[in-house]
């Protein structure tokens, strides 16, 4: 990769963290109208910017269990029934009676249009975290994203990386050798195609193992440096406690009892936290080739995601009626205007980064 190409190319983190505040900003509204802005936002960054790679192609699996999940949320409450009192019966199913200790679980029954459409919020709000999960996958190069991680989560981030692109891969593999099969005039559907094609996909998946595993060998994966005792035992004990000081700081945010030691407990435990990742990493003896760098594409895309979520907790906080539409009595959700253009801001990556080429 030339030199001006790698100072195109955004950090993967960015892309993370652009998603991740996405997802943040997901979490604190249930109003469809906002959650489809959302969707849309990360949708057209994807399709305009993820490469040809087959780590790319996971946001359409994504999009997919997105959809499956809001579909099994909605059956759950035709079937299991919804606390949402409603007075509007769209279809009354057969009842089955339950024993005494099964109360209030009812299989059956009537199916009101409040709490098909509480159930559809609830569900599409799960569907858009995990789309937006989905387009930093489909963003950001998982072996890329991998140099950038500290040398203390270095093995761990490499069997994360093997397992997410073990998938793509693999799904790869199966549409090469179906193409190739149909060329060939040999069927490729059923239960027989998918077992003529099963074996050449576990033997190009063996093949990649002894590959990736040899290529590891010779890099010197799994060495570690001689560190001094004391040095380790301050890493565990800042690694610990600081994991411990986040657990509690976020604690102490989500509860209205916390609010006044939440967050100093909450930046304390992460500064031990990055400091217990420092020390651990002098353990590692690997080096960075060319490591990407973190430039100001890089902040704007994460800074756009982060945007997001801020806003959109704060009009959460402001103006919570707007972001979570009740369904009694039934009404069409509005669409808030600020927080919709705090949406908008999802956006600002498709104009500061450049396309992937054709």
């Amino acid at each position: 990769m030339s030199r001006s190409r790698r100072r195109s190319v955004v950090h993967p983190g960015a892309w993370w963290v652009w998603a991740v505040g996405l997802g943040v900003g997901a979490s604190r509204t249930t109003n469809p109208l906002l959650l489809g802005l959302l969707v849309a936002a990360a949708g057209y960054v994807v399709a305009t910017h993820r490469s040809s790679a087959p780590w790319a192609r996971s946001y359409t699996a994504f999009a997919k269990l997105a959809l499956a999940v809001l579909v099994v949320r909605l059956v759950f409450a035709v079937v299991l029934g919804s606390p949402i009192p409603g007075t509007h019966v769209l279809v009354t199913l057969p009842e089955v009676p339950l024993p005494h200790w099964a109360q209030g679980i009812r299989l059956g029954g009537r199916v009101t249009a409040e709490s098909l459409l509480f159930a559809l919020y609830d569900g599409l709000k799960l569907a858009t975290l995990l789309i937006c999960v989905g387009a930093a996958n489909a963003l950001a190069n998982p072996a890329r994203l991998l140099k950038s991680l500290p040398g203390a989560l270095y093995e761990i981030g490499v069997a994360v990386v093997v397992a997410l692109t073990f998938a793509p891969n693999l799904i790869a593999d199966v549409q090469r050798l179906r193409a190739a099969r149909r060329l060939r005039g040999r069927p490729d559907r059923g239960v027989r195609g998918l077992l003529q094609v099963g074996l050449p996909v576990l033997e190009g998946a063996l093949e990649r193992s002894v590959a990736l595993a040899a290529a590891m060998d010779a890099r010197g994966y799994g060495r570690t440096a001689d560190v001094p005792v004391a040095v380790r035992r301050t890493t565990a004990a800042l690694t610990l406690g600081g994991l411990l000081g986040v657990c509690a700081g976020t604690y102490g945010l989500l509860t209205a009892e916390g609010g006044t030691y939440g967050l100093p407990v909450l930046l304390a435990g992460v500064v031990a936290a990055l400091a217990g990742l420092r020390l651990g990493g002098r353990r590692s003896t690997r080096t960075r080739y060319r490591p990407d760098p973190w430039n100001a594409r890089a902040w704007l895309v994460a800074a756009s995601g982060a945007a997001v979520a801020a806003l959109l907790a704060l009009a959460a906080a402001r103006n919570p009626a707007a972001l979570h539409p009740g369904v009694v009595p039934l009404a069409a959700p509005t669409l808030p205007l600020w927080p919709a253009a705090a949406v908008l801001l999802a956006l600002i990556p498709a104009v500061v980064v450049p396309r992937e080429p054709s």
